[in-house]
């Protein structure tokens, strides 16, 4: 107790500046590293922040390179009355079904089915004091296209006719 009756306050002192040179006691250390401490939650907060803003770019091509896209166009411009097996493999590719009629004619059935997929997605994320939120909206339509195309061979192996369908739906 002081002279007044009143209890002392134990109060660190503050730091003492003296030609230039700082001196700290015991209790500035604990106030340094609160402060330090308080500016890593902030740099944790505003990085965290910045993350819940970030968006990935879309992939925009899923389809594989080497192989060659079987169209109604392709099927008209490639394929010909007299044309070899050979060359219709080689435009056209392996058919999905070969059979023989009773005359051991072959026909060659190609049935390419496409699959297309569209999603968009529109995301929101808030952050306050590691506190997030985030929003999910979006879209989607899918499309299938389908191409048959039947080539029937004469005895030589040679092509005598060929048919295609095409849809889309």
């Amino acid at each position: 107790m002081d002279s007044a009756g009143l209890p002392e306050l134990n109060v660190p002192s503050l730091p003492i500046f003296r030609g230039g040179s700082h001196h700290c006691t015991t209790g500035d250390h604990m106030g340094i590293r609160m402060l330090q401490a308080v500016r890593a939650v902030l740099v944790a907060t505003v990085g965290l922040s910045l993350a819940g803003c970030a968006t990935l770019a879309p992939q925009t091509d899923l389809t594989s390179t080497t192989e060659r896209e079987m169209t109604v166009g392709v099927v008209q411009k490639d394929i010909h009355k007299g044309m070899d097996q050979a060359s219709v493999a080689e435009a056209l590719g392996s058919p999905n079904i070969v059979t023989k009629d009773k005359d051991g004619r072959e026909t060659w059935i190609y049935d390419k089915i496409a699959s297309e997929v569209s999603y968009s997605k529109s995301e929101s994320f808030g952050t306050l004091l590691l506190i997030g939120r985030s929003k999910d909206t979006g879209a989607s339509s899918s499309s299938q296209k389908t191409l048959t195309v039947v080539i029937k061979y004469d005895e030589a192996n040679l092509v005598d006719t060929f048919t295609y369908h095409s849809s889309k739906f």
